[in-house]
């Protein structure tokens, strides 16, 4: 079978990919591989009552599957070249921030309308910020929540149904150069040429990734690995930044290291949840747009970037090992009492049901300090002294930390302005380049590759 592009995958890149180039040009022939579910079948058995642990589904409905591992995140737009990617570098700035907001107008159309648009442009919190030696990040945020944020995807799944071929639960096997030009395709589904592929196959796909670049012979470089916490408070103690921001991305360089320490993904009046990776338990968060599901709580991720250099290049593997050793100490997420953090003891359920924070996600009381590096926790009880300036009750004795929140990325591959690899008419985007790590900074690039491709047809 012959396509004019195939796309492997069908996170935010790949969706965004095929959207605008059946806007651009109606006649293309596009199929749309995906190795995991369908969205109306992507549901994680431990979701439920019954089953508690991850029993490794041939396709893990959370990290694979239409939407990608996005599917049932926060739903967190961040119009921004400060973080989530470096995707400006490859296309310029103005080109980045005009896609990214593209893909917001998107959004909006097919059942984000009604969402707020927050930002950092004007707010009195910047100024407050550099007083006390934090840095907030200037950024424009669309919070579509994980409610609407699924609704936007299966509206977007019915404009593009009919108009491009999808392959669900078909693993792509082999991508291979063909000889006369374009590339060959083996799944389950059988061989498909095309003449170009656009390939953005997420976090879940890393290791397929690293596979097909060193069998094309495409450069790569290792990226970072962030570890870190989850912290949750009562939700008045931020108010005054989520009621103006939603989301506050601030950075602290360390006294002790010198190290950096930012605030990730906040969850205004939202929820703890358990996060499965591989089988490796991790901690993240969620909120919601309907008033009915949201709590008195707001959760926020603390987070450390680790480099490695030479000869150590697995940074992934080192997060995933710290994880495995919360997982093994504490048969899952661990959580901990600030309090008893500073104090050195391990939390009991005892002083958790005493304190001021009900807890969001039910977890093991125990010790982080047995969990995470000296030099990376040092970073973050530093991190929290320091928000506690700018947001009193932060270093509240009841505050919770959860751990450990680990945040994966794909090795970075080498890719041109276009995106486009040293392979001709193979182009690489999304999370699974190494380049994006978010939502908005991917879909921009699908679109980015979209245009080029229909404009140098």
């Amino acid at each position: 079978m012959k396509y004019d592009v195939i796309i492997i995958g069908a996170g935010p890149g790949g969706i965004f990919a095929a959207y605008e180039l059946t806007e651009r040009d109606a006649s293309l022939r596009i199929a749309v591989i995906e190795a995991g579910h369908s969205l109306e079948k992507r549901h994680c058995p431990i979701d439920g009552d019954k089953v508690k642990t991850c029993i490794k589904c041939k396709s893990c409905s959370i990290m694979s599957g239409f939407g990608g591992a996005g599917a049932f995140s926060d739903g967190k737009y961040n119009i921004t070249n400060d973080f989530g990617g470096t995707l400006h570098q490859h296309i310029g700035k103005d080109k980045a921030l005009e896609l990214m907001r593209y893909v917001d107008s998107i959004n909006m159309r097919y059942g984000g309308q009604g969402t707020k648009l927050y930002s950092t442009a004007g707010t009195q919190f910047k100024k407050l910020c550099i007083q006390h030696k934090l840095n907030l990040l200037d950024a424009s945020v669309r919070h579509l929540g994980t409610d609407i944020n699924f609704v936007v995807l299966q509206n977007l799944y019915g404009h593009l149904k009919d108009k491009v071929t999808f392959y669900f639960d078909t693993p792509v096997e082999h991508l291979s150069a063909l000889p006369e030009g374009g590339y060959r395709v083996t799944s389950a589904a059988g061989e498909m040429d095309c003449d170009r592929c656009i390939v953005s196959v997420g976090r879940s796909g890393s290791k397929w990734m690293q596979a097909v670049c060193k069998k094309m012979h495409i450069p790569t470089k290792s990226n970072r690995v962030d570890l870190g916490v989850r912290v949750e408070l009562p939700a008045v103690v931020f108010s005054d930044l989520t009621d103006e921001l939603y989301e506050s991305k601030i950075v602290y360089r360390t006294e002790k290291f010198e190290d950096n320490v930012r605030t990730f993904c906040m969850n205004p009046n939202g929820i703890v949840v358990n996060e499965n990776t591989n089988g490796i338990v991790t901690v993240n968060g969620h909120s919601y747009e309907d008033s009915a599901m949201k709590t008195e709580n707001t959760n926020f991720a603390l987070l450390v970037a680790k480099h490695f250099s030479e000869p150590f290049e697995d940074s992934n593997g080192y997060g995933e090992s710290i994880a495995r050793l919360s997982n093994m100490l504490g048969g899952g997420v661990i959580v901990q009492r600030f309090g008893d953090l500073v104090r050195g003891r391990r939390s009991n359920q005892k002083r958790i049901d005493e304190g001021l924070v009900t807890p969001t996600l039910k977890a093991t009381p125990g010790d982080l300090s047995l969990v995470l590096p000296k030099r990376l926790l040092d970073g973050i009880i530093e991190m929290v002294y320091a928000l506690d300036k700018i947001a009193p009750g932060t270093a509240n004795d009841d505050t919770l930390l959860y751990g450990v929140e680990v945040k994966f990325y794909n090795m970075e591959v080498a890719v041109d302005e276009n995106l486009e690899s040293c392979c001709k008419g193979l182009y690489v985007i999304g999370d699974g380049s190494g380049i994006t790590h978010s939502l908005s900074h991917a879909s921009a690039s699908g679109v980015y590759v979209a245009r080029h491709l229909t404009e140098n047809r």
